[in-house]
């Protein structure tokens, strides 16, 4: 008999989600807090009541990957264009620094805990890729933070978007360049084309988007709007990671860039919202809480965990926010955007997946990985809210 699990899944996360997101509010923290401690009540770490194992645990994540797709092609939509270009040399800078200072504190935590040998290649690599990891960035946690604080829009919400996006591209071509040691059919040469090779392709896209926004703002206020957007979020997603390498998230915010000063955008914005306010982005959150599994760690994982902690902390806000003031921040807007950018999320998790796959990552090593994502997934939030405080 089919199994209908997942239909009593799914009304357990929208329910826990929201009575969790409703406390929250009350404490006055993000309500996006609340939905992720719901995932890890409802997960293996605590009531093991939701799995994603099996066919179930399958369906929640690819509706939670919808959920982040449809949550960053909204957060696209909402950019206001000029404030991104004034920006833009900000963003960039912050996501350098912001990249660099997590490598260098993630190899040598690994490297100094460890007693790594460095006359030893294997051991070596390891201690990079442990910084590769810390270079992560997931963003999606901070959209909703600030969506919810109404500060999206702002000169440090934009920054901090922007060095998101641009930290994506320069975690691919890291990740592409250490694995490319240990694995020799990844190519650094040919991932590097396929990068430049992706912003062209954008160009393009752009280019014939422009010609057909104003069919889309002739039926303005139509469901066809808004559906056609839709499929665009979706295809162009799919594209960028598929073809190119790129995290599909990427693809979806930058769709939603292509259509943020069109005449349709408030009411597709609005259209989008809505599935994904009541069903795609509480999932999303939950799944992120329902990967902790922290049985089974002995003594000195967890003392690892903890410096591990501490590094992917410090180095996130040190290296963003100098990156930020170098380029005119204020010194309290650029320990804001160096909090936005502290959350790993699912970035970390496929980067520490590819990692183990090629032999680079141990599978001890996961359980400290896995804390870091849901501990600074859980933080940013919480540390953003308090140091917008006016």
């Amino acid at each position: 008999m089919e199994s209908y699990n997942f239909i009593l899944f799914l009304a357990v996360i929208l329910l826990s989600t929201k009575l969790l997101g409703n406390i929250s509010k009350k404490i006055h923290l993000p309500a996006v807090v609340g939905a992720l401690i719901a995932g890890v009540i409802l997960g293996p770490s605590v009531l093991n009541f939701i799995s994603l194992e099996g066919d179930a645990g399958t369906f929640l994540e690819y509706t939670a990957e919808i959920g982040v797709i449809l949550l960053m092609f909204n957060a696209g939509l909402g950019t206001e264009m000029e404030e991104l270009k004034e920006n833009m040399l900000a963003s960039a800078v912050t996501a350098l620094i912001g990249v660099l200072v997590p490598l260098i504190g993630g190899f040598l935590s690994y490297a100094l805990y460890f007693k790594t040998d460095f006359s030893n290649y294997n051991e070596l690599l390891k201690a990079f890729f442990v910084g590769v990891v810390l270079t992560a960035t997931s963003v999606s946690i901070t959209v909703e933070t600030l969506r919810e604080m109404g500060k999206l829009k702002g000169r440090v919400g934009t920054t901090i978007l922007g060095a998101a996006v641009i930290d994506d591209i320069l975690g691919v071509i890291i990740l592409t360049v250490i694995t490319s040691f240990k694995d020799p059919s990844v190519n650094a040469y040919s991932v590097g084309i396929k990068i430049i090779l992706y912003f062209v392709f954008l160009v393009l896209i752009a280019f014939a988007i422009s010609k057909c926004i104003p069919y889309l703002e002739k039926h303005d206020h139509h469901r066809r709007s808004a559906i056609y957007s839709l499929v665009f979020a979706f295809t162009l997603s799919y594209i960028s990671e598929t073809f190119f390498g790129v995290a599909d998230i990427t693809g979806a915010y930058f769709a939603g860039l292509m259509l943020c000063r069109s005449k349709v955008e408030p009411y597709v914005e609005r259209r989008i919202e809505i599935p994904s306010y009541m069903f795609f982005s509480p999932v999303f959150f939950a799944a992120v809480g329902l990967k902790v599994q922290l049985g089974g760690m002995n003594t000195s994982t967890w003392i690892f965990s903890i410096l591990l902690l501490i590094v992917a902390f410090l180095t996130k806000v040190i290296g963003c926010a100098l990156g930020a003031r170098c380029c005119g921040f204020q010194n309290k807007e650029a320990l804001q955007i160096g909090i936005g950018m502290i959350s790993r999320g699912e970035v970390a998790l496929i980067v520490a997946q590819k990692g183990h796959q090629v032999g680079l990552l141990d599978h001890t090593l996961f359980a400290p990985i896995i804390l870091v994502v849901i501990v600074t997934t859980i933080l940013t939030p919480v540390l953003l809210k308090i140091s917008m405080q006016d």
